[in-house]
């Protein structure tokens, strides 16, 4: 009778793990389709992202909590006799927030802001990248190979103080995709081709 006790307990026990763990929603970002393409003025990066929010993100959106979702992107030049040169670093920050009165969601890029009816079509909006100029005319050399890579990350350094200790304790909170890189050699004549702000905030044209 003791052993099948400790049995039916270690059972029960794992069963409850189980329903616990299955309940839980894992937060993720993964980048797909990263490009560059060649306009009047240098390049252009498009790219999209999955990104999946646990309970917690949720939680803190609907209780008025700013997020502040940043996207670096870096170019590289392999040099055989030192280390790699770094061509460009650039950072674009958008910010998800809900507001209460008007039962909105919002997704802002410094001065553009458009508003949602629901989380799912502001985070829809946020996973597509488009038209932001990374590269400037005369930035690359034509012929030459670079390694070009594009993340996405949560940026807890831009929420309020008194909120980043226990969010950076927490790795609920810890939220970012790995670096996608791909190889990228520039053309030697660059065709007409809309150019301009990232346009997270567009649907399906471009912001003007």
């Amino acid at each position: 009778m003791p052993c099948y006790g400790k049995l039916s307990s270690s059972l029960f026990l794992g069963l409850l793990l189980l329903l616990v763990s299955s309940g839980t929603r894992a937060a993720e970002i993964s980048v797909r389709n990263p490009n560059l393409s060649a306009g009047d003025d240098g390049y252009t990066l498009a790219a999209d992202f999955n990104i999946n929010l646990n309970a917690r993100l949720d939680e803190a959106i609907a209780k008025g909590i700013t997020l502040y979702f940043v996207v670096d992107f870096e170019l590289s030049r392999a040099r055989w006799y030192w280390l790699d040169e770094q061509v460009i670093s650039r950072s674009q920050t958008y910010q998800l927030s809900y507001h209460a009165l008007t039962r909105q969601y919002r997704l802002s890029s410094g001065a553009l802001h458009q508003s949602f009816s629901t989380l799912d079509d502001a985070q829809r909006i946020l996973s597509r990248l488009r038209n932001w100029q990374v590269l400037d005319k005369g930035s690359v050399k034509a012929d030459q190979t670079y390694l070009a890579a594009v993340r996405m990350r949560l940026d807890l350094s831009q929420m309020p103080k008194t909120f980043q200790v226990n969010a950076l304790a927490n790795r609920d909170w810890n939220l970012s995709s790995d670096w996608a890189r791909w190889n990228f050699t520039p053309v030697e004549t660059a065709p007409s081709t809309v150019t301009g702000t990232p346009t997270l905030l567009v649907p399906s044209t471009d912001a003007k």
